[in-house]
């Protein structure tokens, strides 16, 4: 983002100031009001999704959720940042929907790799609204298994409009996402408002890491 962070809210830059060099973390939590999903044909692609951690089949509201954000070095030396939603999306059932992001010299922005297994590497466009908050599209994905790699094609897949700020009044980080398909309309989506704390950074869990890394960008 360059310049245009110092345009992003205070408590905004801090919580996305999370970086190797910064040695602080952010760590969320909150209620998700609601978790949508979409048309009924879409709930196999969601329910494979899950098995992934990249979105899920569940909907409801009232959704308590954790949101972790670690700063490291990957195996390939590159900065990356963990974005690790975990929802309790009820008794007994717990999702995660896993995100890891770097900064692609390469592609001049910021490449969001999904999964556990770093499958989908998909290019973000990041801007700062009016009242200092983020906004996030996403762009161009690619898929990478072994030797495998190809440009997914949008028709089959969904692009993400993320807009997260934070309210001076409520003291609280608000979120609202969709995931949308140029026919299909929405595939997934979940608003909800969370607190954050910044503890010293110290060895990121395990748990939080891709189970694999992927090179290509």
């Amino acid at each position: 983002m360059r310049e245009d962070f110092a345009r992003l809210h205070p408590m905004m830059r801090r919580r996305f100031g999370v970086g190797v060099d910064a040695g602080y973390a952010c760590v969320g939590t909150g209620t998700m009001r609601e978790i949508r999903r979409g048309p009924w044909w879409a709930r196999p692609f969601l329910r494979f999704g899950a098995s992934r951690n990249i979105m899920f089949p569940e909907s409801g509201t009232g959704v308590p959720f954790r949101i972790d954000n670690h700063a490291y070095i990957d195996d390939f030396g590159r900065e990356t940042v963990t974005f690790v939603r975990t929802m309790d999306v009820r008794r007994g059932r717990r999702r995660r929907f896993d995100a890891t992001m770097i900064y692609s010299a390469g592609r001049g922005r910021v490449v969001d790799y999904l999964g556990t297994h770093q499958h989908l590497a998909v290019d973000l466009d990041l801007s700062v609204t009016e009242g200092g908050g983020l906004r996030l599209v996403s762009g161009e994905q690619r898929f990478y298994e072994g030797p495998v790699a190809f440009r997914f094609p949008m028709l089959l897949s969904g692009r993400a409009y993320l807009s997260e700020h934070y309210d001076e009044a409520r003291e609280c980080y608000v979120i609202d996402l969709e995931v949308r398909n140029r026919l299909a309309g929405l595939l997934f989506g979940y608003r909800g408002e969370f607190t954050c704390e910044f503890p010293t950074e110290g060895d990121v869990p395990v748990s939080l890491k891709p189970a694999r890394e992927e090179r290509r960008e």
